[in-house]
């Protein structure tokens, strides 16, 4: 043997070692791509919830509104005709049959207006309970969102920093990349179990 084939033998060596050394950098790159895109996907999805929950609270929101604008009118109809009804009683009428009929007519008004006051508070409250659950909701759900953001930053900061490995031969940089590629993961999982 001449020795340089001896030589490019050594060298075809010393490269199958460095190929070897450099598999789990670029598998672990591999899975750590994958769970980028997993944990990418769960934070957009999370995201959506939030605002489809900000959306259903605004609505709500409005239908509350609405309710004690309902309320309010049922207010301002029930006093006044309780003012009409003191006036009746204080103003001489010429024919007493039609005041009396219309002094019923009146107090028939009024326990309608008591019933329908009393309906469109109860429905505002409830509909405020609504409000409530979707704003709690919401809160979860940026809360969940965070976590996802957080992890997708790290996994892909851990992604970066293994994949410098592939440049510059040095092990470290995988511990690294896989150091911030754990806190990622956790951060995630923690984003999954938080409810």
């Amino acid at each position: 043997m001449e020795a340089n084939e001896v030589q490019e033998l050594q060298e075809h060596a010393e490269h199958g070692e460095h190929d070897r050394m450099l598999r789990p950098a670029a598998l672990t790159m591999t899975i750590l791509a994958v769970l980028v895109a997993v944990v990418t996907v769960l934070g957009h999805r999370t995201h959506t919830e939030a605002i489809l929950n900000q959306t259903r609270a605004a609505v709500e929101q409005n239908l509350v509104s609405d309710e004690w604008a309902f309320y309010q009118a049922h207010k301002i109809r029930s006093n006044d005709t309780d003012l009409t009804t003191d006036l009746m009683g204080v103003v001489t009428i010429a024919n007493k049959d039609d005041a009396k009929k219309k002094t019923k007519g009146y107090a028939d008004h009024q326990q309608h207006w008591t019933t329908e006051i009393k309906e469109s508070e109860d429905r505002a409250h409830e509909k405020e309970k609504k409000v409530n659950e979707y704003e709690e909701k919401v809160e979860a759900a940026e809360a969940r969102a965070d976590r996802f953001d957080l992890g997708e930053v790290l996994l892909e900061i851990g992604l970066v920093i293994t994949s410098i490995t592939l440049l510059t031969h040095k092990r470290m940089y995988w511990f690294v990349g896989m150091g911030f590629s754990v806190v990622g993961i956790v951060a995630a999982v923690m984003g999954v179990l938080l409810k």
